[in-house]
């Protein structure tokens, strides 16, 4: 297992340089994504080879937008996110990322997996029990931007499923997830764009207050990383917006790398 101080050693540049991003047009080869069963054909560059690929869970359940809640930032969010990868660290990241469903067995070839809107997904029982297969081989699931009480509730009917016993408790600031590449000390709440218009950092009246919750495997390893009251998305999609505040995005790209890192070596 690679310590703090190997990851340290291979950050590369500095976290300001992030915000010199390019534009989507590798990303406009992708085919369309409505509609596809087998999600991994329409976003995957087949002969691509890459230590780790950003890969997103394409689940059914409502969003802001028709194409699903899975999709939200997409793909802006993991083509500025990867930028940063590759940049701060020596990870040989992949730059096309991959959509895949639970019930699709290329999950078991990805160490890190990202939900995004999880206060609307909604999980069958057999696509639970995949995901809780993958989890307890190894695998890791960060869960990104849902907000408030109604949401919180949604999210734990599909996360019961998947782990009806398991406990999910808050992430102590001495957590080794916090600090195996970046200390993390400030609970800093990373909001949305709705920040640069009602510079509010919360979403719901009822979430004001950010949490990082897991849930873990016999060993206390953490398999769930829980963001809530959260966008961390949105901080990656926006990060070369000049409205959106760069601390934001900064805080954003460390805490994203250090879950990566931490998937990878736990």
């Amino acid at each position: 297992m690679a310590g703090k101080a190997y990851w340290k050693a291979v950050v590369a540049v500095s976290l300001g340089a992030l915000l010199l991003a390019p534009g989507l047009e590798g990303w406009q080869r992708f085919r369309n994504p409505f509609g596809f069963e087998r999600s991994s054909e329409a976003f995957m560059d087949e002969n691509e080879k890459a230590e780790f690929f950003f890969t997103r869970l394409m689940y059914d359940g409502g969003g802001r937008r028709r194409r699903g809640g899975w999709a939200t930032d997409w793909p802006e969010a993991e083509m500025h996110f990867m930028q940063g990868v590759r940049r701060l660290t020596n990870i040989d990241a992949a730059e096309y990322g991959r959509v895949l469903r639970p019930l699709d067995d290329l999950i078991f070839d990805h160490p890190w997996i990202y939900a995004v809107e999880v206060g609307r997904w909604d999980l069958e029982q057999e696509e639970a029990d995949k995901l809780r297969e993958y989890l307890l081989r190894g695998g890791f699931l960060m869960v990104d931007d849902f907000h408030g009480g109604y949401e919180w509730q949604s999210f734990l009917l599909s996360m019961r499923r998947i782990f009806p016993d398991r406990p999910i408790t808050e992430i102590e600031t001495a957590d080794p997830l916090l600090h195996v590449l970046y200390d993390l000390d400030q609970r800093t709440q990373v909001p949305g764009i709705q920040y640069v218009e009602t510079g509010r950092t919360f979403e719901r009246q009822d979430g004001r207050v950010p949490h990082w919750r897991g849930i873990r495997d016999d060993d206390g390893r953490l398999m769930v990383a829980i963001n809530f009251n959260m966008d961390l998305g949105d901080a990656w999609e926006h990060a070369d917006y000049p409205y959106y505040p760069e601390p934001f995005t900064a805080l954003a790209y460390r805490f994203g790398i250090n879950y990566i890192i931490y998937a990878m070596t736990h």
